[in-house]
């Protein structure tokens, strides 16, 4: 098929800064793109060749988009599954496939998956409702500290909750959760793996995450990961037996856990581009976005190397701002070496919401750091 200058039609389920900078890459190849969001606002609006707005969890909605595209690819995974399956049934191609989707967008489904093909992963229990928790708290059998996580709708941050005490779960969702054994790692890792059709498959360089520890956002992403040369073999095996079983088409982001004994632990997987991918634009010779695009096309995969060291800091709103957004000092991490900011386009900030990102660039690893740390401190993103 021919895809570029053509009458050929991608649809991306979801209109955020994932998406937008996906289109950078179609529109550099003169790709058709539409688009499906339910805001008015998203940041893919100013992109692509068609925008609909609609909800993304209606069945209805989502079928009535897909029948107008070739090809459907997302964003993001809370969107109708139902949907993808019938669209995939009349011939309509979804990567990655509604059926990784259906397993991956369910926490619950997900370990258990990891459990079934002998993947390794935290020890977890599974509970339809919260209630089971304190029960099964109050009769022995689940220790203090776990980690609670909601089976479905988490992103960002939220549906994660470290559980020190029965007070820990006042107030947090009632239904289907799982609680998992907390972890006590050295690292947070990544591997992003790509794969198209025809079982092409490459993976990145291990990355090291950073978190938030209030917001379990990711602050830093580094690449290469600051570990030794046997562990990043380690975590990349890791990751491509995860992508073989999935047998995915596009990208899988999968996060992992490096253990004080230096096991690769899984945590969990996006079928998509990753947040911690986006230093790829700048540092490596193919973006992922471009990796993406290239992979559900079933086009020969580009090179995953790195060019040269690259950190991203995430912007987001600051505490106590609400309304809309400035990017304070913005002209001054400007003036720092390596530095490019990507702002996504969302016109209204709040507390801890993704806004955009910052890749540092340079042949020293420890200097891009140290620059990534005085852009974090400089750069405020703030209400009118």
């Amino acid at each position: 098929m021919n895809y570029f200058s053509s009458q050929f039609k991608l649809g991306i389920l979801g209109g955020g800064q994932l998406g937008k900078m996906m289109l950078n890459v179609t529109r550099t190849f003169d790709i058709t793109t539409h688009v499906l969001d339910s805001s008015d606002e998203a940041p893919c609006k100013i992109a692509c060749n068609q925008f609909t707005k609609g909800d993304l969890m209606d069945f209805d909605t989502v079928y009535n988009f897909g029948k107008r595209v070739d090809i459907l690819t997302f964003e993001i995974e809370n969107v109708n599954v139902d949907a993808l399956e019938k669209l995939e049934k009349e011939g309509v191609k979804v990567f990655p496939s509604s059926q990784n989707l259906r397993i991956i967008q369910n926490k619950a489904k997900q370990k258990l998956f990891y459990l079934d093909h002998k993947l390794p992963t935290s020890a977890f229990s599974r509970f339809a409702y919260l209630s089971e928790i304190k029960e099964t708290v109050l009769n022995g059998g689940l220790q203090f500290p776990f980690v609670w996580k909601s089976a479905q709708f988490g992103y960002d941050g939220t549906g994660v909750k470290i559980v020190r005490s029965l007070k820990d779960l006042d107030g947090l969702p009632k239904g289907e959760c799982i609680a998992e054994q907390l972890v006590d790692f050295k690292n947070e890792l990544a591997v992003i793996v790509a794969r198209n059709s025809n079982g092409e498959i490459k993976t990145y360089p291990v990355v090291e995450m950073e978190f938030h520890p209030e917001a379990n956002q990711v602050e830093y992403v580094i690449c290469p990961a600051r570990i030794s040369n046997e562990v990043a073999k380690k975590a990349q095996e890791v990751a491509l037996n995860v992508s073989r079983t999935f047998n995915h088409v596009g990208l899988l982001a999968v996060e992992l856990f490096q253990t004080q004994n230096d096991e690769i632990l899984i945590n969990e997987v996006a079928p998509r581009p990753h947040n911690s991918g986006h230093q790829t634009i700048e540092a490596s010779y193919t973006s992922q976005f471009e990796q993406h695009i290239r992979a559900i096309l079933n086009l020969p995969l580009g090179k995953t190397e790195s060019k040269v060291g690259g950190i991203m800091v995430n912007l987001v709103g600051a505490e106590g701002h609400t309304g809309g957004v400035i990017y304070k000092n913005i002209d001054s991490i400007m003036k720092m070496e390596g530095v490019t900011p990507h702002i996504y386009g969302k016109k209204q900030t709040r507390p801890f919401r993704k806004m955009g990102h910052v890749t540092i660039v340079n042949e020293d690893l420890n200097i891009a750091r140290q620059i990534a740390e005085k852009v974090k401190n400089t750069i405020k993103v703030i209400s009118k």
